[in-house]
């Protein structure tokens, strides 16, 4: 027997599921637990697609914000070393967050970044 590829486990789950891409990052975006953060590149593999679905997460839940979700955790989700993204009208609020959630920042990046990573299951 043909053992499978891990791309074609992961299409199976996309069918499985039922659901597009696009909503399968959103439903796995707001499964992200306080103090605890994702990559772009872990939710596009855990929502069936691979690391160039990474670049249309952030389009992907702002269309999801504007559409009426609201408690999309925007703040858990960052760069792959750990970096964040805090533009500046944003940043006292995304502190704020990150600090309830005793999340540490430091220089730009979340501090003990691999302690704080959530493993879609």
């Amino acid at each position: 027997m043909k053992q499978k590829r891990k791309s074609e486990y992961r299409e199976e789950r996309v069918l499985d599921e039922k659901l597009s891409f696009s909503n399968l990052v959103v439903r796995y975006a707001r499964e992200v637990p306080p103090g605890r953060v994702t990559t772009y590149g872990a939710l596009s593999r855990a929502s069936g697609g691979g690391s160039m679905g990474a670049r249309s997460i952030t389009s992907i839940l702002a269309k999801a914000w504007n559409n009426g979700v609201r408690d999309i955790p925007f703040h858990r989700i960052v760069y792959a070393d750990g970096r964040i993204w805090m533009a500046p009208e944003y940043e006292a609020e995304r502190a704020k967050k990150y600090k309830k959630e005793n999340i540490e920042i430091l220089n730009g990046k979340i501090k003990d970044f691999h302690d704080k990573i959530y493993e879609f299951k």
